[in-house]
């Protein structure tokens, strides 16, 4: 793993679920200090935001070298958007392709929307490195999870708040598979079981259903994804076992 960076500190966009639990654990290794940022938009898994705590407070109790570095977490309230955006994401509706051809889980700008005011917060907090969990290898194809916006964004969030922001994307590039291994890389066995137990991805906010990955319905996109990632990435380690 890369060495900390000095004198540093970092903004986590940190919903709750798998992907933002491996961007916060890899920002504890590299900064420190590491604040974490909520957005509370009227999903219909608002059981994430529930989640958040019980995964902060896992981490504190479980890595003595992350717990001093975690700084205060935030909420933001946002929830005209989704009042405005009708998605299968903020009402009870059918996840299903739209004429668009995305899915009907999209919430048109959300990503945009949580760079702005995690950087707003930032800029007040003194704190100008931005992580989000954003990736376009294993996704759905919203066009906010592309590299070629956020490096956009990026730039046009510097440019009006006069600040160097970095919006910084450890996940772009890999899938669901190396990101259960990057997790394995950054906390062992211990943080793979905090994903696995507190993490929440299903879109439908299910968690009565347990399965070896997590929690969740196990047929929404969200929940698919998830397990196919595991399933992988335990082909892979046996692979490297039987080596």
């Amino acid at each position: 793993m890369a060495e900390p960076m000095p004198n540093s500190a970092a903004l986590v966009l940190f919903s709750g679920g798998q992907d933002s639990t491996v961007c916060l654990a890899w920002a504890l290794e590299r900064f420190e200090r590491v604040e974490t940022v909520g957005f509370d938009y009227g999903q219909r898994h608002a059981i994430e935001l529930e989640q958040r705590h019980v995964i902060l407070r896992a981490l504190k109790e479980r890595f003595a070298r992350w717990a001093e570095k975690l700084g205060e977490d935030h909420i933001i309230e946002m929830a005209e958007l989704g009042a405005i955006s009708e998605t299968a994401l903020t009402r009870e509706a059918e996840i299903e392709m739209t004429a668009a051809g995305l899915p009907s889980t999209f919430v048109p700008g959300r990503n945009l929307l949580f760079f702005t005011y995690a950087a707003a917060l930032g800029y007040r907090r003194g704190i100008h490195a931005l992580v989000g969990g954003m990736c376009e290898t294993d996704y759905s194809g919203y066009p906010d999870c592309r590299d070629e916006t956020i490096r956009a964004l990026e730039k046009s969030i510097s440019l009006g708040m006069d600040r160097a922001f970095t919006l910084l994307t450890p996940l772009m590039w890999i899938g669901k598979a190396d990101t259960w291994a990057m997790a394995d890389a950054l906390g062992g066995e211990t943080l793979v079981e905090i994903i696995v137990e507190y993490t929440h991805t299903c879109y439908l906010g299910e968690r009565s259903a347990r399965h070896d990955w997590g929690y969740g319905c196990g047929v929404c996109p969200a929940c698919a994804l998830r397990a196919k990632g595991w399933h992988q990435w335990q082909r892979d380690k046996a692979v490297v076992r039987a080596e």
